[in-house]
């Protein structure tokens, strides 16, 4: 019997099916909510609000199936490596909607990565975390860089996950972030806080894929609260400002330098800073210089 409920859950917010079976599945469905419709039990045309079809999983080229006796059981390696590292490969493999490859070497590399995630928390930790508030006021050019990417990261990430549902690129981005605090080498109190903030929400974007180890990473974070009830980061739009840009400076189209400048820094002071560079001086060397070419907020190549 079919009551007042079915307004609630109809029509289904996001449906996930296989695409071996995708043709069928959703051909069923749509044809009994038509029906139901018509019939004035159901007041949705269509029974799914948005479709995600996923792809298969392959081993050496081919389809895993029992018939053919090349599937992979996940048991052995969840014993070995734990089922955060199964479900992170998994994800990173490839986009949801195409098949994935199978690679034991490839589980290896997702154990390695969250290794060096525990690392970057452990020793932050053992350090003493952080007991001193951000000044946002006071960052050096090192901290604000980092905070920068980090921002960018939690921007790019919540579309990743929310709109675009390509995980294997919310993996990359915060792959990406533990690599630059693996080089971030600051004691100060703010680069305490700028780290504290990044772990933060690195365990934060990376909770919906390996639970386990980002549960317990949160809670020796300092929280008390579970990550899963933890709000999703916010982006600092203020932190994504920047005041000095990173320019690549050519020489005849080929790389031969890099310069910072102002973000607000004029054609011809950027021409002016490029042509009194060292490195450019000494492949210019007594050519006369033809044309000067300034491409906005990228690069400038010297024509000689």
């Amino acid at each position: 019997m079919i009551d007042e409920s079915a307004k609630y859950w109809l029509p289904v917010d996001h449906y996930i099916g296989g695409i071996e079976h995708a043709i069928l599945h959703l051909l069923y469905a749509r044809f009994y909510t038509k029906l139901l419709r018509d019939e004035g039990l159901l007041v949705c045309d269509e029974p799914f609000k948005k479709l995600l079809t996923q792809g298969m999983v392959l081993k050496d080229g081919s389809k895993m199936s029992k018939s053919k006796g090349n599937t992979v059981d996940p048991q052995g390696l969840i014993d070995q490596y734990g089922a955060d590292t199964v479900r992170l490969f998994i994800m990173f493999a490839a986009p949801p909607e195409q098949s994935l490859e199978w690679s034991d070497s490839g589980v290896e590399g997702a154990f390695r990565f969250l290794k060096r995630l525990w690392k970057q928390a452990y020793q932050h930790c053992e350090a003493g975390g952080s007991t001193v508030p951000l000044d946002k006021q006071a960052l050096t050019e090192e901290q604000q860089g980092v905070r920068r990417q980090l921002h960018l990261a939690i921007q790019k990430v919540t579309d990743d996950f929310g709109r675009r549902y390509t995980f294997n690129t919310v993996i990359a981005a915060n792959m990406e972030l533990i690599n630059t605090l693996s080089k971030f080498d600051d004691d100060s109190d703010n680069g305490k806080a700028v780290r504290h903030e990044a772990l933060e929400a690195i365990v934060l974007m990376l909770s919906p894929i390996v639970p386990h180890i980002c549960h317990q990473l949160w809670l020796d974070l300092g929280h008390q609260q579970a990550v899963v009830s933890a709000s999703w980061p916010e982006v600092d739009t203020t932190a994504l400002e920047q005041d000095t840009l990173e320019l690549v400076l050519q020489v005849n189209g080929k790389l031969r330098s890099k310069m910072k400048v102002s973000v607000n820094a004029s054609k011809d002071e950027i021409e002016a800073m490029a042509l009194s560079d060292e490195h450019i001086k000494r492949f210019i060397e007594d050519q006369p210089v033809k044309k000067v070419i300034v491409v906005p907020k990228k690069l400038v190549n010297i024509v000689v």
